[in-house]
């Protein structure tokens, strides 16, 4: 059975997305410099200063790990940063040979040696030891692959994401005696038994649009039984989603933006594959219930950005099919106050946390200036 629950009228949630447009300080004196410019800065300086040789990058600036390259995770993600800048109106040839570069550059992390294939952690022999494969970090990859097909028609990138899809099969828990039985497990490596709302909601993304754009049913049966999953095991009575379950039953409860996000993306996927509102009312409780969550405690500012750019990602793919102006009102401004707070204007970093500059946040901070330049008419070719 599926928990209901409320927070779902308009006037209620526009009340609460005042709020956290409200509690991310905005400057209107920041708010003159263009998204597409801001993009193009920040992803510049990732460029700058990330860059590790062979078209890989580097975890983090300085580099203090050990390891050469980047982990795949926070390479997908400034992939997907290029991605976005590609698919901006007018953004031209180099930005489209940009994108081109960084998908090229995934091959290294790619394991063929495996049934089924897939993306391992760290780069492969010869320059890296390569390292366990994580479900999620696959997914990630295979949904920019699939907003890549839309964007240029590379069909090389639609096998590789339905390839990537098997993969996500093959990590379904098939125990009937686990608690909470099924659901597609976070990760290959030994250490963790989780399954993870990040590692079936991405999943039944990108099973539905793999349905969309091939019409082959197995497609949309594995999207809907990744999106119950989720459904049934990890959505909390205030509306939002948890972050894990293990084999013993013990859930954690952490309501990160990303589990948000990528749930109503399912579901406005989900509608879009089947015509059934009740996929449709389960995106928009979704996005209330966040803006509400999030708007209280600064709590938004607090979260990681990588985390928010996916969670304003799936806004948008919410806004696509039900536009509603407080989506991208509330992503304008915590970019703005992230260019005025966060970064450093000498040399374009962006400064969320002390220490290093972390790769995923340069990048999820790129992908948000980025999708802040695309028109709602072009919110239909997200993944």
């Amino acid at each position: 059975m599926r928990r209901k629950f409320g927070i779902s009228t308009r006037i209620a949630a526009g009340v609460l997305a005042v709020a956290v447009l409200g509690s991310l300080h905005v400057s209107s004196a920041d708010a003159v410099t263009s998204p597409a410019a801001r993009a193009n800065a920040s992803y510049e300086a990732l460029n700058k200063y990330f860059d590790a040789g062979r078209d890989l990058l580097l975890e983090e600036y300085p580099n203090t790990h050990p390891n050469p390259y980047a982990y795949v995770w926070p390479y997908s993600q400034a992939a997907i940063a290029a991605e976005n800048l590609a698919g901006i109106p007018g953004a031209g040839i180099k930005a489209s040979q940009e994108a081109d570069r960084r998908i090229a550059a995934y091959e290294p992390y790619w394991n063929s040696e495996t049934t089924p294939k897939g993306y391992d952690s760290y780069v492969r022999p010869p320059l890296g030891q390569g390292g366990d494969k994580f479900y999620d970090d696959n997914e990630w990859i295979g949904l920019h692959l699939v907003q890549h097909y839309k964007r240029t028609g590379d069909r090389a990138a639609l096998a590789r994401a339905k390839e990537i899809f098997d993969l996500v099969v093959f990590g379904w828990d098939t125990d009937p005696s686990h608690p909470c039985a099924g659901g597609v497990f976070w990760t290959q490596a030994p250490w963790s038994q989780d399954r993870n709302t990040v590692s079936n909601g991405p999943g039944a993304e990108l099973g539905a649009h793999l349905y969309l754009l091939t019409r082959d049913r197995s497609y949309l049966t594995w999207a809907k039984r990744m999106y119950e999953w989720t459904q049934d095991c990890m959505l909390a009575p205030n509306g939002l989603y948890w972050d894990h379950i293990d084999l013993a039953g013990n859930i954690e409860k952490t309501q990160w933006s990303y589990n948000q996000g990528v749930m109503l993306g399912a579901g406005v996927l989900l509608f879009k594959a089947t015509g059934d509102r009740k996929y449709l009312e389960d995106a928009k409780s979704v996005a209330n219930a966040s803006l509400a969550f999030y708007a209280e405690d600064d709590r938004l500012w607090k979260q990681p950005t990588r985390f928010n750019s996916i969670w304003f990602k799936n806004l948008l793919i919410l806004d696509s099919v039900a536009p509603d102006r407080r989506y991208k009102q509330t992503m304008q401004a915590y970019a703005d106050r992230a260019w005025t707070e966060a970064r450093n204007p000498a040399t374009g970093l962006y400064h969320f946390v002390d220490g290093p500059v972390q790769l995923l946040e340069q990048a999820g901070i790129a992908q948000i200036h980025a999708l802040l330049a695309w028109p709602r008419s072009k919110y239909g070719l997200l993944a």
